[in-house]
């Protein structure tokens, strides 16, 4: 009687194990599946009405002739689009850049030396991450006001290396962590010197967190919206800025089809993540 209990209750787990698995995935994909689908409806006006398939949308935000009218076209200027994109690459480039430099240097200090205020540093650190995007956007506005910088590229580039920095920085230290020392104490005892047993034993093992946090920050700086919103200036508008723009005046057909290649740039990003770290773990 205990074994047929026991069976019973480990086959109710299991599906209800399966039941929660579904609907814990729907919940977070089914709004990103409904964007895609409603970028190809051909409503101008409604976008939760179906009125047929279409890639109007897409040829719009693209700039290709389409038979649209006046009143359905909705991008006031696909050139302001692609400006916006090419500032996205620029700063996401760039800010991965330098923050995965920081990221790493920090990382490795404070996995190798010890030093006074470590535990504090350590803090000082994780804090960016911590503090709540809005507060940390304000702050950076009155700095670089106070300062007499002005917004634009730079200064979002600035901004966003202040928190991506410390997203690196836990994906390399989560790498470094779980790092044999034994391999760079043997380069050290047949000779190495200290930059050569980082570039030829160090480097090679963290590499794929390194690379791993760099995708990361990518990904961060290209969807950021709050911060950057406070630090850029006129001529410096982002991808998503631009389309929080367009949504404060309706919600426009357009946005599905941008939306819906952003989902795609992102799980290109992230497949490209997933199959240097398979190739590196073999």
């Amino acid at each position: 009687m205990r074994e047929i209990f026991d069976r019973t209750m480990r086959r109710a787990s299991r599906h209800a194990l399966l039941v929660y698995s579904i609907l814990f995935f729907a919940f977070i994909y089914a709004p990103m599946m409904i964007i895609i689908v409603y970028s190809f409806n051909a409503n101008p006006v409604n976008m939760m009405s179906w009125s047929g398939f279409t890639f109007d949308w897409y040829r719009t935000i693209f700039g290709l002739g389409t038979k649209l009218t006046e009143q359905t076209m909705y991008v006031e200027s696909t050139e302001q689009l692609t400006n916006a994109v090419g500032h996205s690459l620029i700063v996401a480039l760039t800010t991965t850049t330098i923050s995965t430099v920081i990221g790493t240097l920090t990382a490795l200090a404070m996995a190798r030396f010890g030093f006074r205020l470590k535990t504090f540093y350590r803090v000082l650190v994780f804090m960016p991450m911590i503090i709540p995007d809005i507060v940390l956007g304000i702050a950076l506005l009155i700095y670089f006001v106070t300062i007499g910088v002005k917004l634009g590229l730079v200064t979002i580039i600035i901004g966003h290396c202040t928190f991506l920095a410390s997203y690196v920085f836990i994906v390399v230290s989560a790498r470094l962590a779980g790092m044999d020392q034994t391999c760079e104490e043997a380069s050290a005892d047949l000779g190495a010197s200290a930059y050569q047993t980082f570039r030829r034993v160090t480097l090679p093992l963290i590499l794929p967190g390194v690379i791993g946090g760099a995708l990361l920050a990518f990904i961060i700086s290209m969807d950021d919206l709050v911060i950057t919103y406070f630090i850029a200036g006129v001529d410096s508008t982002t991808l998503p800025v631009f389309i929080y723009g367009m949504l404060r005046r309706g919600i426009k057909p357009e946005i599905n089809a941008i939306a819906s290649l952003m989902i795609f740039f992102s799980l290109v990003i992230a497949s490209l993540g997933l199959w240097f770290r398979s190739r590196s773990s073999r």
